[in-house]
């Protein structure tokens, strides 16, 4: 896939590279160069280690979006591709 530099510095990620990566409008990214080339990644979810009395869970800063089924399964089925 192609895409450009706008005046503004601003690159588009295109749609279908979105969709098969999973990446949503307002999301966090992180861009770095490494070895001569830009790498853009999803930017890690803020979390802590709480022990809710039965173990150590790892409790996210942010509101997280409810895990369905469907979702476990679309995600599963990608990384087996």
């Amino acid at each position: 896939m192609r895409t450009a530099i706008d005046a503004a510095g601003r690159v588009v990620i295109p749609k279908a590279l979105r969709d098969t990566l999973g990446l949503t409008a307002g999301q966090p990214l992180e861009i770095m160069e490494r070895d001569g080339r830009i790498e853009i990644v999803p930017a890690p979810t803020p979390m802590r280690l709480v022990d809710d009395g039965e173990g150590v869970v790892a409790v996210a800063d942010t509101d997280m979006p409810v895990l369905t089924a469907d979702m476990v399964r679309d995600t599963l089925e990608r990384t087996r591709r």
